[in-house]
């Protein structure tokens, strides 16, 4: 592989083949989101999720992210989407739950029916695809270290009425070691309540609304003590307060993010939002990420956005010409700023 452009490149071809001709250890974080199972027809061979059952789904993902496992630093992270289906399910449905295009809008889902049957599995059945590939590659030696929940408020209506309406995805995040990295500074969440708590000048701590915790009363909290960005008052009285950066807290596993239809795309997109979490806590600044499910190149857009560099993998050329065009627009406003600053430094001079 050559080297990695300023704001990344995209590889087009297979994402196995690809992936055994990237060198080892050669990227930071991997965020992506394969085809979902039995759900749709890309119309490309070769591609993943028109296998006949859950089980030859999942054994056709496992070399793919035993690649990705090989190519991650020792310290990278792994952030899989996916989303599930229904055994004997008949109809129009797209993946990230956007609603199913109709005849109107000139093309229309492939959707191949689920087998009933399959892998032991009934009419009706969830598929449970998420977790089995969740499963397999914890056995396969990834660390899962957390299920995301990916709560959409404007989920696809189902016509449904023996159970609730789906309204949600996983977002699993994986890690090649025990100890990895993860910016959670740069995630942090507004918070829905006040995030000042007391302390006592004994070392005590007093979350609200509950008892104080008794500290070391020859220990008192001072302020180098405290991370950078937190506030903190003492008193005369040996009482004071602790106050994080306004509403702030440590991210939750549960995500509200709504979906986000791409319109130049005859297939849902990743929402932005939904991922930039990942980017921004799985890498560094100017660290790669890698996609080996391309798609549309929202990935690679929010790198740019978020001074990553990204490397993507995609098998639909079509899809390749769309992502970047979709990341040239990005690479632009990302550089504007830059450019500005130029013209003003040259007038100055």
């Amino acid at each position: 592989m050559d080297e990695i452009t300023a704001f990344g490149d995209i590889l087009t071809g297979d994402a196995l083949a690809v992936l055994r001709t990237l060198p080892d250890q050669s990227v930071q974080c991997c965020v992506t989101s394969p085809p979902y199972w039995g759900l749709r027809d890309y119309g490309v061979p070769g591609q993943i999720g028109l296998e006949a059952t859950p089980r030859e789904y999942v054994a056709a993902l496992l070399p793919i992210f035993h690649e990705v496992h090989r190519v991650l630093r020792a310290d990278g992270t792994l952030w899989l989407n996916l989303g599930d289906s229904y055994i004997g399910y008949h109809g129009n449905k797209m993946a990230h739950g956007s609603a199913a295009p109709s005849d109107k809008n000139g093309y229309r889902e492939n959707m191949r029916p689920t087998s009933v049957g399959a892998d032991g599995l009934k009419n009706k059945d969830m598929a449970g695809i998420p977790w089995r590939v969740a499963f397999a590659l914890q056995d396969a030696g990834w660390y899962l270290r957390c299920d995301c929940i990916w709560a959409k408020p404007n989920p696809m209506p189902e016509s449904v009425r023996d159970r609730p309406t789906r309204a949600h995805e996983y977002l699993f995040l994986f890690s090649k070691s025990e100890r990895y990295y993860y910016d959670h500074e740069a995630v942090r969440e507004p918070a829905v309540a006040s995030n000042k708590h007391d302390y006592t000048g004994q070392g005590g701590y007093q979350p609200p609304g509950q008892p104080t915790h008794k500290g070391n009363r020859t220990r008192a909290v001072k302020r180098h003590s405290v991370r950078p960005g937190v506030d903190t008052k003492g008193g005369n009285q040996g009482r004071g307060e602790i106050t994080y950066p306004p509403y702030t807290r440590s991210r939750r596993s549960v995500w509200s993010v709504a979906t986000h239809p791409f319109p130049d795309a005859h297939f849902a997109t990743f929402p932005p939002a939904l991922i930039r979490p990942c980017v921004l806590a799985g890498c560094p600044a100017g660290g790669v990420v890698l996609d080996p499910f391309f798609g549309a190149g929202t990935v690679g857009v929010v790198c740019v956005e978020g001074a990553r560099r990204y490397l993507g993998i995609e098998l639909n050329p079509d899809y390749v010409a769309m992502a970047s065009d979709r990341i040239a627009e990005a690479e632009m406003k990302a550089q504007a700023p830059k450019q500005a600053s130029l013209l003003q430094l040259e007038r100055a001079i």
